[in-house]
């Protein structure tokens, strides 16, 4: 039985001026798998995410989420079909707690005759609910985003995009500003995220990271993708290989008569 992706691009080509970001990229999004979206700085990852989520019109080429042409006039477009992205920012305010961070944007209220105030109540309790099916265990939901750890504060982002009804959660750099444990708690996040039927996109530069929990991977360099493996048909060596330029590296390799 084939599954039909929920996202197809199909040869994205965005253009700003004379710079090419992306050159022909083609990539599906299966429902509940993990895709790693793998490159250098400067590979083009940041644009794909970007042109996939409604920041960016491509140039050229074709984007259909369900199997319907993408025509998504900005972001919020983009976040009401299902697809959300969660970025290295965050975009959360330190100093308000974690159900406030949890419902910006989307607040509960509550209504006294005319008057209209945040469902303090209704809040609270679906953001212990929701971070503690994450396996996050909260002080209250009062407690300020900003005294939670990193890895814990994506995780708030990653339970708010998935409440909230995400199809396709995109996320960028998700552990690259994070330690060993909090590293784990994020890629377990996701494994639980993936197995509500919810497709990832998982950009990284991190091999190790992508291996531990990714389905497909795709490599990206200089706006061109390089192939998609499945878990099980590639190793992390070649990935890094790909990343890194592979024929490039193997002919340094040569010119210096040993390993690099």
């Amino acid at each position: 039985m084939t599954r039909t992706p929920l996202i197809q691009m199909r040869d994205i080509e965005k253009h700003f001026g004379a710079v090419i970001a992306l050159a022909g990229v083609s990539v599906d999004i299966f429902p509940g798998e993990c895709h790693c979206l793998l490159g250098d700085n400067g590979a083009g990852k940041s644009t794909f995410i970007k042109t996939m989520s409604g920041v960016h019109k491509p140039t050229s080429g074709e984007i259909l989420f369900e199997g319907k042409p993408m025509q998504f006039d900005d972001p919020r477009d983009a976040i009401e079909a299902g697809i959300a992205t969660v970025y290295q920012d965050l975009a959360m305010i330190p100093l308000m707690s974690v159900s406030r961070n949890f419902f910006m944007g989307n607040e509960p209220i509550r209504k006294f005759g005319p008057l209209k105030l945040f469902d303090h109540e209704y809040a609270n309790r679906i953001t212990m609910q929701e971070m503690g099916a994450m396996g996050i265990s909260l002080r209250g939901p009062d407690q300020a985003v900003g005294t939670l750890s990193g890895g814990e504060r994506q995780t708030v982002a990653i339970a708010r995009a998935v409440h909230f009804g995400a199809k396709v959660l995109i996320l960028d750099e998700p552990t690259s500003a994070l330690g060993v444990r909090q590293t784990a708690n994020v890629l377990a996040t996701i494994d639980k995220v993936r197995k509500q039927g919810i497709a990832i996109v998982f950009i990284t530069h991190n091999v190790r990271h992508a291996m531990a929990v990714g389905d497909r991977f795709t490599v990206l360099n200089r706006g061109q993708t390089l192939g998609t493996a499945l878990r099980g048909h590639i190793t992390a060596e070649q990935l890094q290989d790909l990343m890194a330029g592979g024929q490039e590296l193997a002919t340094l390799e040569g010119s210096l008569g040993g390993t690099v």
